[in-house]
């Protein structure tokens, strides 16, 4: 039972704040849109 309460602490203090971490989301999208882009630059032959 105190595990449970445990659990149901973490989940609540982690939906009071309201704050995804959009850093780590940042990241993960700049460093995608990167590739993308340097994959299609060699796609049209501007980056050889």
């Amino acid at each position: 039972m105190a595990e449970m309460a445990k659990n149901q602490l973490k989940s609540d203090s982690v939906m009071k704040t309201g704050k995804p971490p959009y850093t780590f989301r940042m990241a993960w999208f700049l460093l995608l849109l990167a590739i993308n882009l340097l994959v299609a630059g060699y796609y049209f032959h501007i980056v050889e």
